[in-house]
């Protein structure tokens, strides 16, 4: 097993590798154009079908819900849920099930001394630019296992066969719950050694290279995101971190330095860990979440067809059945249900230094499929609802992002969600930080006419509580805290 100095070493390997942005000569450029030559290599054809139609799939009469043949796989199925958590008590929806875990892992290995992962350019069914960077392997345990008879998924021997040293990273972390029942799949990053030669569609990227691109829409996919947002890269004294910070002194984004202090300082919170815990803690047994299956065709308020299954005020999302043929899949012809999302979401970090030390306003949010009631969310979410047009102060904080001065905003992309449950769903991706002290003067007049405007500066409301980004990363370590919202705007995180 890797012992205390070992995991200090881990840290620093990958807090090395995240300031290595150019690699082997190759820019950002130059890595988006071997992405579109990816692209351009594969055929996709994804089409709307019927639920008849789909090979294999179809509605089970005993289980009351879509499911494969086989049983494996994931199945479309109704809950009703009933909670004291916000202003509505109880309602139905269709859900996926998914109770395998399955695997999300990088292989890295050292390159003049610097970590570089295998980064795979995968195409998924619902992506909306078909090829995205995703971790070597991508798999659910039905895949691995070949339930659907197609080749193995490249290099999975490496991981399954991982020994206690290789292995740098291995997490249980959640999707979204809004959209998966309880689905958690498995983070992990191996070292490996030797000559490892990367098939056609594989790449070697550092950390800076993989980060560096996600300020680009749709590039670095969901999957990838999650296990990026959990590597460590350890705590140092004032005076080290200071040093690092010298090295940023040429690069002209200055939030950088907040980013890096916050990252490796564990001292200075406003908050302790204890503190957030029993914050949580508290909130988890204060509030139920009681869930319980329904018929899949006769849920309150939805409407189930041979070609969808959607709210009858078309809000939330849809589930559609599609038929797909990609050239360099596992199997490279196949139908399944996919859940489309009615809208565009947002979700948004807000920080600010607080005694020095930037912290980010950390919401505590339940969503149904969630293992244990609520998780850690951005400070705003909103994936269910057409934000552009949500009631002033309906959302907490949602009115102060979207009228932020273009200079707080260091970080404002469009990113994708899991493309192979998720049809074309794209989440604006945000992170805002606020001035140390309240605006003064006719800047004042604007901004403090904005509901919440006041709340970050005094206090936050019940739901929320201000962490810097060590504590996140200490909370990362553990299942189920941060949800996959919060962890994408991690990864985006640069230093």
């Amino acid at each position: 097993m890797i012992n205390h100095t070992q995991k200090n070493s881990v840290s620093s390997k990958f807090l090395k590798s995240a300031y290595a942005t150019i690699s082997n000569g190759m820019t950002d450029e130059d890595v988006l154009g071997w992405l579109k030559a990816q692209n351009e290599a594969v055929e996709v054809r994804v089409h709307h079908t019927s639920f008849s139609r789909l090979d294999k799939w179809g509605y089970d009469q005993q289980r009351q819900c879509i499911r494969h043949d086989t049983g494996r796989f994931f199945s479309i199925e109704g809950i009703r849920v009933r909670t004291n958590w916000g202003y509505k008590a109880e309602w139905e929806q269709p859900i996926i099930n998914q109770p395998e875990v399955g695997y999300l892992g990088c292989l890295v290995k050292e390159f003049d001394g610097i970590l570089h992962f295998l980064m795979q350019a995968k195409i998924e069914p619902g992506n909306l630019n078909k090829v995205q960077l995703s971790p070597t392997l991508q798999a659910t345990r039905s895949n691995f296992s070949r339930v659907h008879n197609g080749r193995t998924p490249a290099y999975l021997s490496f991981f399954q066969g991982a020994k206690p040293h290789q292995i740098l990273l291995d997490q249980l972390q959640s999707e979204q719950g809004a959209r998966f029942l309880k689905k958690r799949n498995r983070n992990i990053v191996v070292n490996v050694a030797g000559d490892i030669k990367p098939a056609p569609n594989f790449i070697w990227l550092t950390l800076g290279q993989i980060k560096s691109l996600m300020k680009y829409d749709h590039v670095v996919n969901m999957d990838t995101r999650t296990v990026i947002a959990g590597l460590p890269y350890g705590n140092y004294e004032q005076e080290v971190v200071s040093l690092f910070n010298h090295l940023n002194e040429g690069r002209p984004n200055t939030a950088r330095h907040d980013f890096l202090t916050s990252t490796l300082t564990g001292e200075g919170s406003l908050h302790s860990i204890d503190e957030i815990i029993s914050k949580i803690t508290h909130l988890k047994s204060q509030y139920e979440l009681e869930i319980t299956q329904a018929d899949l065709k006769s849920l309150d308020e939805w409407v189930y067809s041979d070609t969808e299954i959607y709210h009858q005020d078309r809000n939330f999302f849809r589930v559609i059945p599609v038929e797909v043929e990609i050239g360099n899949r596992e199997v490279t012809s196949w139908s399944q249900p996919m859940v489309q999302p009615a809208q565009e979401g947002l979700c948004a970090f807000v920080c600010r230094r607080i005694n020095g030390l930037l912290h980010v306003a950390m919401q505590l949010k339940m969503e149904c499929g969630n293992h244990d009631v609520v998780e850690l969310a951005p400070t705003v979410q909103t994936l269910t609802g057409n934000y552009k047009s949500s009631r002033p102060g309906g959302v907490p904080f949602l009115d102060y992002v979207l009228n932020a001065p273009k200079e707080q905003v260091v970080f404002d992309t469009l990113q994708s969600e899991e493309g192979g449950r998720f049809f074309e769903e794209q989440n604006r991706n945000m992170i805002v930080i606020v001035p140390d002290e309240p605006a003064q003067g006719a800047e004042q007049d604007s901004m403090s006419a904005l509901p919440y405007y006041e709340a970050l500066y005094g206090q936050l409301p019940e739901k929320f509580v201000w962490m810097t980004l060590n504590q996140l990363g200490m909370f990362l370590k553990f299942n189920n805290y941060l949800n996959i919202q919060a962890r994408s705007l991690i990864a985006a995180i640069s230093f």
